[in-house]
């Protein structure tokens, strides 16, 4: 008998995955995503899959450098804005031209994945403002942007996703700073 509850188990499980997996997005090439910290490393592959999914990407580059490599490798949908994080006024010029860009359809999404992770040494080693600028980039300039950000994102019913560090889940020593930022204490 237990074998029987095990396999109507199994069975849900597999039913649930396949329903879930069948589900797509209506519309795609009409949704709007601004991925912060598109420089390199998971923001720049984000934002070149949803490129190739069809979907128009607004992605932030911290460099220009970051911003014309990042948009010679994929079409037209994806366009590119230099954003400081930290810098209140790059915050605005941005969201004036995330207005600009969007129209009245408003942002589907963001994805706050601009961070920092260096120095890493010894708490004694770093000073005040080593952990100042970690707390500005990972915390202080993750709320900034998505502030500025809600009202385009309530307009399409849009979707924040905050990146975080995997250094939230394992205590590993000299990496205080980062589970100090907030975003990562966030996640347990």
């Amino acid at each position: 008998m237990m074998w029987l509850y095990l396999a109507a188990l199994l069975g849900l499980y597999f039913v649930f995955h396949w329903y879930r997996e069948r589900q797509t997005i209506p519309n795609l090439p009409d949704k709007y995503v601004l991925i912060t910290g598109c420089d390199s490393g998971f923001g720049n592959q984000l934002a070149r899959q949803l490129d190739r999914r069809g979907m128009w990407v607004l992605a932030t580059c911290l460099t220009q450098k970051g911003a014309e490599q990042l948009k010679e490798a994929t079409s037209q949908r994806l366009q590119t804005v230099i954003l400081d994080v930290t810098n209140k006024k790059s915050v605005a010029a941005m969201a004036q031209w995330v207005k600009e860009q969007v129209g009245d359809r408003g942002l589907w999404g963001l994805v706050n994945n601009a961070g920092v992770g260096l120095p890493v040494a010894p708490n004694e080693w770093l000073t005040l403002d080593d952990f100042m600028r970690v707390l500005m980039v990972n915390l202080i300039g993750l709320i900034d942007v998505t502030l500025v950000l809600l009202p385009l994102l309530r307009k399409a019913r849009g979707r924040i996703i905050n990146m975080a560090s995997s250094t939230s889940f394992v205590y590993i020593t000299y990496v205080d700073m980062l589970n100090c930022s907030g975003v990562e204490s966030s996640d347990r």
